[in-house]
């Protein structure tokens, strides 16, 4: 007997009692009343649709997946599915869609080597997981199920795509390609892609999937780390080569925090989209008009919360219109600033930098934003400044000393009119006739800073900012990106054999190793796989003795921060190019810290070229942080980060930090930072060094860079305050695009002067002093 269940449920949790696998009769119609109590509960309203299937496998999903017609229902029962390459097909109806859906939120997960396709005709999926694994095509929720079965008026709601990555983080995909027309995505969470590729994409490649009207609202995209790589953005709408044809995408209502891929959150490559009431939060990067004309930009907020490098909206092309816009505490300067209306290419190609003609940007308010830039990027090839547009009705307020506005080529062809600004700085030229002195500003109720009596510029008062509460599944957590250290436990740990190896399998994220005092001989290579920090109980008093090649290894989840340890490779084995610790060799797709504090290594000398830490091929650090730690004996490197030679503006660490340290005897550089090719969609790498002391470092005969310190296309560079006494000396190379670098108050006793090469400096480099007669004035 068949159990007909009527209407359309939501997640009805007793359905694996209420439906069968079998359908039921297409001519069958029932009443509400023949259902009963349980039925009255689940549904709310009278209509019926034509077949209900309670799918419990793969295997019965196959035999039922070619028959599915309008109003048909498919629920996945509650469980992991792994491996499951779904595809989705059918001819529904506006009023009758084919409906795919989870029998609960949340507990249906797609896992391992998973995807899903659809093609047709209003077709709706709804409370799908995927986690635990990556697509084994190129995208993991796609909008076709081939280059000639597309979706068109069909839905994909409350879906959620979590850290679903593939290992290689160099290998591309995308998380969710919307081909087709009328298409939309809404109410999802997408967070944690570490691999190239962008999030979501839209495909206009070809004429049934251009003037798409596609609607892309009410989703979480969470955090997107750094990918230390080009191919990092969250959205992008087209490609450069479909980039003069129409897409009519709208983007609105959505949340965008820490998204950090690259320089571009949200790229537009094609024309007249809407990109309006979204918010970003403490995201790196801008909100692009890179490509395609007559593009919207309405009613968006950005709020950096002074983190580095977020950005609000850089202009490009013809017909932009960007208003009524809240931009707020933005420290992004150039390609990333708060805003920046862009020069143009002489006859650009397709896929270069078409100028900017007819913007319109109005009624925007830029509150502490660090850089705004006109005519940005302008050099020889960019030589075309902005014209026939207009700013006007904008209100530009400081609280803070900052340098705001930045005019870098000729912008009379933009129209100035009826802006207000308070303690301008920077070039105030094109707004001086705006200036108030006696501007009050007051936040509103809705979060928002406004001027006192002043209702003409800047964004409306009845400006809607979205929370996150109303946007993505409601029954996901929408969690931080990253665990902090010593958030969890601490667990004390004595020097009994195997006992910190046990230690470190048993503790969890964010949990402490306190180490006894005494000396610890580590047998093993320890994996550090979750956030830990292991300490001494007291500086000093701990030693750990690697017996293998590596004392740590950073795993996929890992990260470390040592603290008050001594570290000691006096009875290591002896094998060239060991490394006291190092990252997985393969597969480290998640970025991971390595923090040293108080830290001492030493007798890095039973072999050659004996390193402190080697970053692998593809792995990537946001934060490495060595303070108050001392360094001496050492054959190879301090820190090797130079693994990505393919020129491709590929890179190994994000933030290195040195502070405060002791570097003596030190055969190899102290740091080699290697970012090569001319890419400009990234911000880093950065490296601050400062208060530290190097002696005899860098003179051993294996020390290829020739350089106690070397940088190659580091984009931010301050060494401060250091002192160099019989070392090699500091090489900086061949940087891209206008790398910010200081060097100050620095001391080379016998040692060469900074050997740079192509650099614009920065004044501060003319206060360090050199005692060595061998050294080059600076």
């Amino acid at each position: 007997m068949t159990t007909i269940i009527q209407n359309t449920p939501l997640y009805p949790s007793q359905l694996l009692s209420l439906a069968t696998s079998h359908p039921r009769p297409r001519t069958c119609r029932h009443s509400l009343l023949m259902i009963g109590s349980i039925s009255a509960l689940l549904f709310s309203s009278a209509a019926v649709h034509a077949t209900d299937y309670l799918v419990k496998n793969q295997a019965e999903y196959k035999k039922i997946e070619k028959k599915l017609q309008a109003d048909d229902l498919v629920v996945l029962a509650n469980g992991d599915w792994p491996d499951f390459k779904l595809t989705f097909k059918g001819q529904g109806t506006k009023a009758k869609p084919i409906r795919l859906q989870a029998q609960e939120a949340g507990k249906v997960r797609l896992i391992g080597q998973s995807n899903l396709r659809l093609s047709g005709q209003y077709l709706e999926v709804k409370g799908l997981v995927f986690q635990q694994g990556y697509s084994p095509t190129g995208e993991v929720i796609s909008f076709r199920t081939s280059s000639e079965d597309l979706a068109f008026h069909s839905r994909v709601t409350e879906v959620v795509v979590d850290e679903y990555s593939n290992p290689d983080r160099l290998e591309s995909d995308h998380w969710v390609v919307l081909y087709g027309q009328h298409n939309r995505f809404d109410h999802s969470y997408l967070a944690g892609k570490r691999n190239v590729g962008v999030t979501l994409a839209v495909r206009l490649n070809s004429p049934s999937s251009q003037q798409n009207y596609h609607q892309i609202d009410h989703n979480y995209f969470g955090y997107r780390p750094v990918l230390g790589s080009n191919g990092g953005e969250t959205i992008r709408i087209g490609t450069s080569q479909y980039s003069m044809s129409d897409s009519l995408t709208d983007i609105s209502n959505n949340v965008f925090e820490h998204c950090d891929g690259e320089v571009e959150i949200i790229s537009v490559k094609s024309g007249k989209n809407r990109i309006r009431g979204n918010l970003f939060l403490e995201s790196r990067g801008t909100l692009t008009l890179r490509h395609g004309n007559g593009n919207i930009v309405d009613s968006n907020v950005f709020l950096g919360n002074n983190v580095p490098h977020t950005g609000g909206i850089r202009v490009i092309n013809r017909d932009q219109v960007i208003t009524n816009n809240y931009l707020e505490n933005l420290t992004g300067s150039g390609f990333g600033s708060g805003f920046a209306i862009m020069n143009g290419v002489p006859n650009s190609p397709i896929n270069r930098y078409h100028p900017v003609v007819n913007a319109r940007i109005e009624h925007n308010s830029f509150i502490n934003v660090a850089h705004l830039e006109f005519a940005a990027g302008k050099d020889q090839e960019r030589s075309v400044a902005p014209t026939a547009s207009r700013f006007a009705h904008n209100l530009i307020a400081n609280t803070q000393p900052t340098p705001a506005l930045k005019v870098l080529d000729d912008i009379s062809g933009i129209q100035f009119e009826n802006n207000l600004t308070f303690q301008l700085t920077g070039d105030p030229s094109p707004l001086q006739q705006s200036a108030s002195k006696g501007l009050t500003l007051s936040r509103a109720a809705n979060g928002l800073t406004y001027p006192a009596d002043q209702q003409t510029v800047g964004v409306p008062a009845h400006l809607n900012v979205i929370s996150k509460a109303q946007v993505g599944p409601s029954w996901f957590e929408k969690k931080s990106p990253d665990i902090a250290f010593a958030s969890g436990k601490t667990l004390v740990v004595d020097h009994s054999a195997g006992a910190l190896a046990q230690a470190i399998q048993q503790a969890n994220d964010g949990d402490v190793l306190q180490l006894a005092a005494g000396e610890y001989q580590v047998e093993s290579i320890l994996s550090i796989d979750k956030t830990l920090t292991i300490r001494a109980a007291k500086v000093g008093t701990v030693t750990l003795f690697p017996a293998r090649t590596s004392l740590f290894e950073i795993a996929n989840g890992g990260s470390l921060q040592l603290v008050g340890l001594v570290l000691s490779g006096a009875r290591a084995p002896d094998a060239a190019g060991s490394a006291l610790i190092r990252t997985q060799k393969w597969g480290m797709y998640m970025n991971y810290r390595l923090l040293l504090d108080q830290v001492s290594v030493q007798q890095l000398n039973i072999n050659h070229s004996f390193h402190v830490f080697d970053a692998g091929a593809r792995s990537f650090a946001s934060l490495i942080d060595i303070r108050h730690s001392k360094f001496q004996q050492i054959t190879g490197d301090v820190l090797r980060l130079n693994k990505e030679t393919d020129d491709l503006g590929v890179y190994n660490a994000e933030y290195v930090m040195l502070q405060h340290n002791q570097f003596t005897n030190i055969e190899g550089a102290v740091a080699t930072v290697y970012r090569g090719g001319t890419d400009e969609s990234t911000f880093g790498p950065h490296f601050y060094m400062a208060h530290n002391t190097l002696q005899q470092v860098g003179l051993g005969k294996r020390n290829r860079s020739n350089a106690s310190v070397f940088l190659l296309g580091a984009q931010d560079i301050q060494i401060t305050g250091n002192q160099w006494q019989q070392a090699a000396g500091v090489v900086i190379q061949n940087p891209v695009g206008v790398p910010k670098i200081s060097l100050s108050a620095n001391i080379f006793a016998d040692t060469p002067a900074p050997l740079l090469s192509a650099v614009e400096m920065l004044p501060a480099v003319a206060t360090n002093h050199s005692s060595s007669s061998a050294a080059a004035a600076l």
